[in-house]
């Protein structure tokens, strides 16, 4: 079983809803300077109150943009502006600092950066599935969850794919063991994060939960659509159509291609929707192309009557 993932909140590159990427040229901060959204999260671990960043605006012209981010630290709210989003949510920290009256000294350094700093294999490599776990367990998200996807090759030369999952985030990756396909898993799954984050220190925040509740109450045009038209005209492209509400909507989409053809043989997946409770619908083709779109299809009627329900 083979995997692709589309984003909810996101085109082709990596981008947050409320926390988004910084730019690809902007290289993470030195390791032996702790630069102010460090400090600050350092601090939030150790108080209970993890910072919380938004972006507020954009402005100016698309070759000389500012950006300004608003951060809360519990009862402490600042704002900070930059020419990139990094800049400014550096500004926004060192405001908060400023106020909280914390520094940058010895003091302050003891939190969830020292113990993912400690989870250092052997070979000086980072530990990322350590990592990983010590990121839910201090920002109480769920539990990151591996999962074998695929067993292929001969019994001398196995090939396992593991798929790792945390939050509404989702990576895959091969290995000769089950141990090595995990491994690698969590190592993409943290760069992911890092990617999301603007930097190499993790940040990055899950979207809340989109419940039935709020599909059916929005108001929003691709849903209002859906609500509306016929999902029965020929050749049309669900996928995409699955796409924009999901951007619109705020969840993610995933397709797992299943190796086994059907009795007719046709090609089959699931499309997996990270809504809550989560949507999986079976779709089938005479292509893997044609197989998204059929189970495409499907998420979307079931969209429909979730949308239309009274």
């Amino acid at each position: 079983m083979s995997v692709m993932s589309i984003k909810g909140d996101q085109t082709q590159g990596v981008q947050s809803r409320t926390e988004s990427s910084v730019n690809s040229d902007e290289g993470p901060s030195p390791a032996f300077v702790k630069t102010p959204l460090q400090i600050l999260n350092e601090y939030g671990i150790r108080t209970g109150n993890l910072p919380v960043f938004v972006m507020e605006k954009e402005e100016g012209m698309a070759h000389e943009p500012t950006f300004v981010f608003s951060v809360t630290v519990g009862d402490v709210s600042c704002t900070g502006e930059g020419p990139s989003k990094k800049a400014a949510k550096h500004q926004a920290a060192e405001a908060a600092l400023n106020i909280l009256n914390v520094g940058s000294g010895a003091e302050n350094s003891l939190g969830e950066s020292d113990h993912i700093r400690g989870l250092m294999e052997t070979d000086n490599s980072p530990n990322s599935v350590g990592i990983l776990q010590e990121l839910a367990l201090h920002r109480g998200w769920r539990l990151p969850e591996y999962t074998v996807l695929i067993e292929a090759g001969p019994p001398h030369k196995r090939e396992f794919t593991v798929t790792c999952r945390i939050e509404s985030l989702s990576e895959n990756a091969v290995g000769g063991s089950k141990k090595a396909a995990k491994k690698a898993a969590a190592e993409k799954m943290v760069a992911k994060l890092q990617s999301l984050s603007g930097s190499d220190i993790i940040t990055w925040s899950p979207t809340a939960n989109v419940t039935f509740e709020r599909i059916k109450n929005s108001t929003a045009e691709k849903i209002s659509l859906l609500r509306r038209n016929q999902l029965s005209v020929p050749n049309t492209d669900y996928i995409q159509m699955l796409l924009e509400l999901s951007k619109e909507q705020g969840f993610e989409v995933t397709y797992f291609d299943i190796d086994e053809l059907t009795v007719n043989g046709q090609y089959q997946c699931l499309a997996e929707l990270s809504t809550s409770p989560t949507i999986v619908c079976h779709g089938t083709g005479i292509s893997c192309s044609n197989a998204h779109n059929d189970a495409a299809h499907s998420a979307l009627q079931y969209m429909k009557i979730v949308a239309t329900k009274k």
